[in-house]
């Protein structure tokens, strides 16, 4: 076949591209952009695929878009419309000029309650609608898994669908009418009737019914091909929902009448086990009778450890709604009664209702990688066969899987037959490319011998119209070129889609990448020590780009703050992809257009677990950083608080703290200071404490037996010896935490030291065999360092050198095996990765795997302390850091048992170590805090306890809130100096 899209970019090369963006610039309002970041933003979708556009618009309204059209058609340019871009078949990438929706064109213009409509733009999240309707008892009824980033047009485009479908249908279900705008310019209005045809639409399906009426599957989730048959008269002549799942091949939508449903006032969740997904799925058709209003499945390769789900090997979750929560539970143990299952529970709960849902939303990123940790791509996501057949369609796709030496983890809408899975195709090699080929040629004859549908939901893009012929015939395929011609007889809307489509084992992303392995810094062994792989980790379903988020998520702040895309974790991620491909981004490790995307990154490492691909854009900023700044003169700020330690310890040295403060409240000198540090003049610098943490340690009187106020771990009962780390924010600027901590850990009953500080001129005290008078007398003072500002700003070497001197000192408590105390959660999370940096170093694991926050080392060495009563409301913020890497079930159990109520917020606090203090972030480190930190405070009791772990969330709360935070040390050791007062 003809590859029409490679073939519209070959002509468009030859083009006047910056006479094309001029004319673009003069004939609309909103944004054009042919810069190399705004194409290489949308190169990708959620797919294997790969474009490269010319530009990109952002239109502001419908006149915009017909401006554009214009401009482009004199141009023979081919227009793309894109919405949140996590098509995952390719069509929402194109060589031509791509309209990005997302910006402007995301109103919700109309919500009638009384005919349970809306009237809405192309751009609009499926959440804002959602979250306008709810208040009236309503909702948009299809609800695809990327609900918090997809946009109506693009559920328009594909025809989306969702996990109620089984009750509320497809996106063409609740379509009413649409405004489009054809590739020469007419401007139609579709609905039943023949509403809003173009001329010959009508002509061409009435000379066709027989095969319209005989030509095309029954079965719910049909999405492949266009569906002509909405045409048909005892159909209504439907042209709007003719014009569902065309992905923007017809016309470009701008904006739509769609129908709401009522939603139930009460839900109930069923969760059935089975012992394999070929029960799960054999029993799914039989619950439809009862009225869900989902049946999904998934399977135990998805699902993590600890999630709370019936023992089993696969899951239906099925949902049941009623008027009241007794009347949905009801229904829910109805359905349990009529499923012939291994185990089940039933769920009411909305909380842990939303857990479980998450568990199945995520598989989608989940199922990216393979049990054993080797990648899985999409190519056969979504097909669709009759319910009663799934249970023989699933064993006869894993016969298949098979017999090409392939593996995949199936889910999805079980329900209505249609199958997602992620295989673990090699798309990096030509015979793997081959293979790739030759199963999906033969899984579209399985699902055709089914009387399936090759798309139930994402569409058929590129990965499936090549075999569109398969399904529905040449004849049938010949009609839907007729019907495209009609609408668009210049093939100027997304040329290689659906009808003279490109190969489906063409442009395929990963084929631009280097060959080798590039030389990085860290170890990423997660990715088999390859850069290329974590970066392709980014698979484009965009949570990132979610605009609000409840609960614990903090992933992403920035993009939050800005709505930018370039500013979003994938964002990042696809001009990294470009750096390494080279043909957009041709700078390398020395391109301002990725130093530009990562500057807002404040590494606050909430995509490393909010993401379901598990994407790390902190490590991938430092490494990128370290590349980029090699042999040059950095920033200002990466000297004064890249090595804020160093300085830090000079102050301490020289006794300037007070000299310093003194400055510092000096407004002309401090503004002198932060110019020459690179530092925002917003900020107020923090003050130096009179005396540091160690200072106070080493002139204090043990209060516990036995406790030594040394330096040193001593070696005897390690059991009773906990190590408390003085990082630097609490040893120079925050000692009361420190001192704190003491005071808790000894009233539950453990011994307390401090890491060494003598570290030999040669050979290593910590050796355990360095025992002279004359080592020791030529040692030289040391202070242990977790190397976090080091890492985040990309200073590696140095980082480097300041770990290896921090595992020589700690040597003597890595042979005693005491665990190692951390009070700062960032300063905790670098610890734990310590691996990363010093793979090849066996004692960075041993260290790694000795630390506990504050928190933790109660739970698991004073178990049976009870700490003291302080029974207040607690509003603040769990640390990003400690959400994304340690976790904060040990502090929320400590909590409880002080009688500290109410839940954390979630996000970022926006200060992020250095982010916020560098000059040009302060406007984003605010709006960061603004999201979540700073309401939650000033919405709190009088009477609440503020708390803080994080020494930059309490600057931060100091500074924008004037409010002052603490640490959870802090407040129970006030409480155990109150009862001590009281006795």
């Amino acid at each position: 076949m003809t590859d029409r899209g490679e073939e519209v970019a070959g002509d468009v090369r030859d083009a006047d591209v910056a006479a094309l963006a001029g004319a673009l610039r003069k004939a609309v309002r909103g944004e054009v952009g042919f810069d190399v970041t705004a194409r290489a933003l949308v190169t990708m979708d959620a797919s294997n695929y790969r474009r490269v556009p010319l530009g990109v618009v952002a239109p502001r309204d419908a006149d915009d878009v017909a401006a554009v059209l214009e401009v482009c058609r004199e141009r023979g340019v081919p227009v793309v419309a894109r919405g949140g871009g996590t098509s995952i078949a390719g069509q929402a990438t194109g060589t031509g000029v791509v309209l990005d929706f997302t910006r402007h064109m995301t109103a919700l213009v109309e919500l009638d309650p009384g005919s349970r409509t809306a009237v809405v733009q192309p751009g609009l999240v499926l959440d804002r609608l959602q979250e306008a309707a709810a208040p009236h008892g309503l909702r948009f009824g299809p609800d695809p898994s990327t609900h918090s980033r997809c946009t109506l047009g693009g559920m328009i485009g594909n025809n989306s669908c969702g996990s109620h479908s089984v009750a509320w249908g497809t996106t063409a279900d609740s379509v009413r009418e649409l405004s489009v705008i054809t590739a020469r310019g007419r401007r139609l209005r579709l609905g039943q009737g023949w509403a809003g045809a173009p001329d010959g639409l009508r002509e061409l399906a009435e000379g066709e019914l027989a095969r319209l009426r005989t030509g095309f599957p029954e079965l719910p989730r049909r999405i492949s091909g266009y569906a002509l048959d909405a045409l048909l008269p005892e159909k209504g002549a439907d042209v709007a929902r003719s014009f569902c799942g065309s992905e923007g091949t017809l016309g470009i939508l701008t904006e739509a009448v769609v129908r709401l449903v009522d939603s139930p006032r009460a839900r109930a969740l069923a969760v059935l086990a089975y012992a394999d997904e070929s029960a799960a799925a054999e029993a799914a058709a039989g619950l439809l009778p009862l009225g869900p209003l989902t049946v999904e499945g998934m399977a135990a390769d998805l699902v993590p450890a600890g999630a709370g789900l019936p023992g089993g090997g696969a899951w239906l979750f099925v949902e049941t709604g009623g008027e009241t929560a007794a009347e949905a539970r009801a229904r829910a143990e109805e359905i349990v009664r009529a499923a012939d299952v291994v185990d089940s529970l039933v769920v009411t709960d909305p909380a842990a209702q939303r857990s479980l849902w998450r568990i199945r939303e995520d598989a989608a990123g989940t199922a990216t990688r393979m049990p054993d940790g080797s990648e899985a791509w999409p190519g056969w996501e979504d097909c669709a066969v009759p319910p009663a057949r799934l249970g023989g369609y699933l064993r006869e796709f894993r016969a298949l899987l098979a017999a090409h030496g392939l593996r995949g983890t199936p889910y999805g809408h079980f329900g209505d037959g249609c199958i997602h899975v992620r295989v673990d195709f090699d798309l990096l090699t030509e015979a793997g490319v081959g293979r790739f080929r030759r199963f999906s040629e033969e899984l579209a004859g399985l699902v055709v011998a089914h009387g399936g549908s090759l798309s139930g939901e994402h569409g058929d893009g590129q990965a499936r119209a090549e075999l569109l012929p398969r399904m529905y015939g040449a004849e049938m395929v010949g009609l839907f070129e007729r019907a495209k011609a009609v609408w668009d007889p210049d093939d100027l809307l997304n040329p290689g889609m659906l009808v003279r489509p490109a190969r489906l084992d063409e442009n395929l992303r990963f084929s631009v990448l280097p060959r080798r392995p590039v030389d990085v810094a860290f170890a990423y062994p997660s990715d088999g020590g390859d850069f290329r792989a974590a970066v392709r980790r980014c698979v484009g379903v965009a949570k990132c780009r979610t605009t609000t988020v409840s609960g614990p998520a903090v992933m992403c702040p920035s993009f939050r703050a800005t709505g930018e895309e370039e500013h979003s974790t994938r964002g990042r991620a696809r001009l990294l992809h470009e750096m390494l491909a080279g043909d957009l981004v041709t700078d390398g490790w020395q391109s301002r257009e990725v130093l530009g995307a990562l500057d807002l990154c404040l590494s606050c490492k909430g995509c490393r677990s909010d993401c379901p691909a598990g994407v790390d854009m902190a490590t991938y900023k430092a490494e990128f950083l370290y590349h980029h700044y090699a042999g040059r003169r950095r920033p200002a700020a990466h000297y004064s608080m890249g090595r804020l330690p160093e300085w830090l310890r000079w102050a301490s040295r020289a006794h300037l703290a007070p000299l310093l403060n003194t400055l510092a409240a000096t407004r002309p000198l401090a503004g002198l200071g932060k110019h020459l540090a690179g530092t925002a003049p917003e900020r107020d610098i923090p003050r130096l404490a009179p005396r540091t943490f160690t200072t106070w340690w080493r002139k204090r009187k043990p209060t516990t037996p036995g406790a030594s106020p040394t330096e040193s771990a001593p070696t005897s009962t390690p059991g009773d010896l906990v190590v408390l780390w003085p990082d630097t924010f609490t040893e120079h600027l925050a000692p009361s935490v420190g001192q704190a901590a003491v005071r808790v850990l000894e009233a539950a009953g453990l011994r307390v030291a401090l890491p060494p500080t003598l570290l030999p001129r040669k050979g290593a005290i910590g050796d355990g065999r360095t025992r002279s008078a004359a080592a020791l007398l030529t040692a030289r003072r040391a202070r242990v360092c977790c190397g976090l500002t080091y890492v985040s700003t990309g200073q590696l070497d140095r980082a480097r050198t300041v770990l290896r001197r921090t595992l020589d000192l700690m040597e003597p408590v890595l042979r005693a095996g005491a665990p190692v105390v951390v009070l700062e959660p960032s300063c905790a999370a670098a610890l734990t990765d310590l691996p990363e940096l010093l793979p090849d170093d066996p004692r960075a694991a041993r260290l790694s795997a000795t630390v506990l926050t504050f928190a933790e080392t109660l739970e698991r060495h004073a178990p049976h302390w009870t700490p003291p009563a302080v029974d207040r409301p607690v509003a603040g913020q769990t640390h990003c850091h400690q959400h994304a890497v340690l976790g904060d079930g040990p502090d929320r159990r400590l909590r409880a048992a002080a009688g500290l109520t109410g839940e954390l917020s979630g996000g970022c606090c926006g200060l992020a170590g250095d982010f916020g203090f560098e000059k040009g972030h302060f406007d984003v480190s605010r709006a960061c805090a603004e999201e979540q930190l700073l309401p939650s405070v000033r919405q709190a009791p009088e009477d609440a306890v503020i708390l803080a772990d994080g020494f930059s969330c309490r600057t931060q709360l100091d500074q924008l809130a004037d409010v002052r935070g603490r640490h959870l040390a802090e407040v129970l050791a006030e409480a155990l100096d109150r009862a001590d007062g009281g006795r």
